[in-house]
């Protein structure tokens, strides 16, 4: 059966670190890219065009002109699974905002928008060739036809091989090292026996987190008991500025802030200001706002706007009473590192 949108992607589950494989070779790691998820179908007849769906089934081509113009180098008959990114030209790096407004945008607006933030693709894997469905295969099968795929089309900018390696070393090594760059989160990890299952979470993602601090500006709950923590940092011209919320904190948690959370007294940089619940939420929390003066150490994920705003929920690790709101890192540097 030939297939068609909308197909809902094989998902991950998230984890917290590593697990090494039972036996050498059996599990893969590939790189998780900070973009968002598209499949590519390309038409088994002449005269149809190539089909872009996202993650929950809507078809965004007239978003992604240059993705269906590049299209042309692609077969027939074929579906991909990867993710798309985008590059900011001007600033010279792989921009989430850029790809944000890419998705979102009209077909009048999308050439220009293109010019500025061009897209890339990188391809994961291969779910149907020639019109042959694909999905019962083993992992291990499916990637070596796409990397045939890649080689045999000599396939170029847009399209790129998602990299991939079943050595665990080298994959550590990725983790450390390669999440430094922008647009880099961690790893997905597969079974290489592993048939593809839409719309189930058979994968494991592991983003990189590092340590780092943020100033307490509010809670949820009550000072006495705090649910979770709205943090910022100032910026270089002295505004304290959001960067995220906390997920629910821990009881023992929540009994050592309460014994120091103060309220705000008049003046709070933030009075009048709605926090939302989420990165590109509506919805609101109902915050109360605390005197800015506790550092919290927090753990935080690779996945920064370039504002500096966290867009995934962060984690308490403990209080920084060794170290002043002023001792912070600006606004806008993102995970640098615990203070000294």
């Amino acid at each position: 059966m030939v297939l068609t949108p909308p197909l809902a992607p094989m998902l991950a589950q998230a984890a917290e670190q590593m697990s090494l494989p039972p036996k050498p070779g059996t599990l893969a790691y590939e790189q998780k890219f900070d973009g968002h998820r598209l499949l590519v179908f390309t038409p088994t007849r002449p005269g149809r065009r190539v089909q872009l769906q996202t993650r929950r089934g809507a078809l965004v081509e007239e978003a992604f002109p240059d993705l269906v113009a590049a299209a042309a180098q692609l077969p027939g008959g074929l579906v991909l699974d990867g993710e798309v990114l985008a590059w900011d030209v001007e600033a010279g790096a792989l921009s989430f905002e850029g790809l944000q407004r890419r998705a979102a945008a009209r077909a009048r607006g999308a050439p220009a928008l293109a010019a500025r933030l061009p897209a890339f693709y990188v391809a994961f894997d291969l779910l149907q060739q020639e019109g042959e469905e694909l999905l019962a295969l083993p992992y291990r099968e499916r990637r070596r036809r796409l990397e045939v795929l890649f080689a045999a089309c000599a396939l170029t900018s847009p399209w790129t091989l998602c990299p991939m390696t079943t050595d665990v070393a080298v994959a550590e090594d990725w983790f450390e090292s390669w999440t430094d760059a922008a647009g880099l989160e961690g790893l997905v990890v597969k079974n290489m026996s592993q048939p593809y299952r839409p719309a189930t979470r058979g994968w494991t993602k592991i983003r990189r987190r590092d340590s780092t601090e943020a100033i307490i500006g509010a809670v949820t709950g009550t000072l006495t008991r705090p649910q979770l923590l709205v943090l910022g940092r100032y910026d270089h011209e002295g505004r304290l500025r959001t960067v995220g919320r906390t997920v629910a904190l821990r009881p023992e948690q929540a009994r050592q802030l309460a014994e120091h959370l103060s309220a705000a007294p008049p003046g709070h940089p933030w009075e009048g200001i709605r926090f939302a619940a989420a990165w590109g939420s509506k919805d609101v929390l109902d915050a109360v706002l605390v005197r800015p003066d506790l550092v919290a150490e927090i753990s935080a994920d690779r996945a920064v706007d370039r504002g500096g705003v966290y867009r995934h929920p962060l984690r308490f690790v403990r209080l920084r009473l060794d170290v002043t709101a002023v001792d912070v890192q600006p606004f806008g540097q993102g995970p640098t590192g615990p203070a000294s």
